[in-house]
């Protein structure tokens, strides 16, 4: 077989990059458009269908820092199709009509989403390392467009299938057609022959800039999440039908692609990534309120405006793990802690949406939590978006310039 030149390699790793993000997010987003038959039909509480929505963004944050000590074991390559297998297998345990196994389901697919979700944003640096940023953008475009696909064709597919848990399994399908190609395509690197060390996890937990970035993904994150796992039944209450609320949170997706992609190019307009932080936030906070408090007549300007603010917003906070670490190792580890503290706060989000549903708090209150989430994400985008990186001074610690 013909050794394949340095550009052909690099368009393999970016479509095999595409592929595999394009499956860490139907897992997550088919699930919210069919809450209320699984709740009608299992009758779950509200307070259970939370759970059960915050089930897999937990499993994001406390799965997300053991994929560098994976990758240390396994390898990078290795760890993310463990990573994939485990994410096909909790989607087809998702088919059988058990309530146990769609718990423990949604449980193996937030751990494999996790792993992977992480190991990809090192693997990037690793390959791409000096157009990290831009090419964390085109990822996070196929994430969104996953997550999008995911919201957009759950209803179908159910209905196709005539089931609700069929509909949930089939995306096992793409999951198994990425492991494939991974196994048979991906890059393989000898790890250790690479320049740079990354430090150790605790030099990196000792500065304040790695927090910031967690804080700040973990943030947008919860709104992501509550999206995701909520917004079709709010805008339900809203007085809108099932399907189309399907499809407002399709749409809404969909529209995250450009904007993911267009984010990290605009970023690097200015001397860092603050001003076009502020600026996504905004159009999420506005997006939520035109969604859940203006006159339905600009129900599809609250959708373009919150896609354009998660798409840009998630995609920013990615591209930070790769712009504030000087090597692949400590993009790693800042990814690892990133998403694992991240995810974990975020876990709360879709949660404390349902404890609010429980005990009959309205759109109001919920709108005016999504709002302040929105703020304190700012709030933290003004510090994780300074122009300073973490990385290894001569003694091999981790410090930030």
């Amino acid at each position: 077989m013909a050794e394949r030149t340095p550009k052909a390699s690099l368009a393999l790793f970016i479509a095999l990059m595409v592929l595999v993000g394009l499956n860490l997010r139907p897992a997550l987003s088919s699930l919210a458009p069919v809450l209320t038959r699984i709740q009608q039909e299992t009758g779950l509480s509200p307070l259970a269908i939370g759970a059960l929505t915050t089930l897999p963004v937990l499993c994001l944050g406390l799965f997300a820092p053991l994929a560098p000590w994976l990758a240390k074991r396994l390898g990078p390559e290795r760890a993310l199709a463990a990573g994939l297998m485990l994410l096909a297998a909790g989607l087809l345990l998702r088919g059988v009509p058990l309530i146990t196994t769609l718990f423990i389901g949604t449980l193996m697919v937030g751990a494999a989403i996790g792993v992977a979700g992480t190991l990809l944003p090192a693997l990037v640096k690793r390959e791409l390392p000096a157009g990290a940023d831009l090419m964390t953008g085109v990822y996070t475009m196929a994430l969104c467009l996953g997550g999008a696909l995911g919201a957009g064709l759950s209803i179908p597919l159910a209905d196709w299938l005539g089931a609700w848990h069929l509909g949930l399994a089939s995306w096992s399908l793409l999951a198994l057609i990425a492991l494939l190609a991974w196994l048979a395509l991906a890059p393989r690197r000898d790890e250790a022959a690479l320049p740079g060390g990354g430090g150790s996890m605790r030099s990196v937990l000792g500065q304040p800039l790695a927090w910031q970035v967690m804080l700040l993904m973990g943030l947008q994150s919860s709104l992501a999440y509550i999206v995701f796992g909520w917004l079709p039944t709010l805008l339900v209450a809203r007085g809108y039908g099932e399907a189309e609320a399907g499809w407002m949170m399709g749409a809404s997706v969909m529209v995250q692609l450009p904007a993911a992609l267009a984010a990290p190019w605009l970023a690097r307009l200015g001397r860092d990534q603050r001003p076009a932080l502020l600026c996504v936030l905004t159009l999420s906070a506005t997006g939520f309120w035109l969604l859940l408090q203006a006159t339905p007549s600009l129900r599809w300007l609250g959708v373009i405006l919150l896609g354009l603010g998660q798409g840009g917003s998630f995609s920013l906070a990615l591209t930070l793990i790769v712009l504030r670490t000087g090597n692949s190792r400590l993009a790693g580890k800042l990814s690892g802690l990133a998403q694992g503290g991240g995810y974990t706060l975020a876990a709360m989000g879709p949660l404390g949406v349902g404890v609010m549903l429980q005990f009959g708090l309205g759109l109001t209150a919920i709108t005016s939590v999504l709002v302040t989430i929105c703020a304190l994400a700012a709030g933290f985008a003004l510090y994780a978006g300074r122009n300073r990186r973490l990385e290894i001074d001569d003694g091999g610690q981790v410090v930030t310039r």
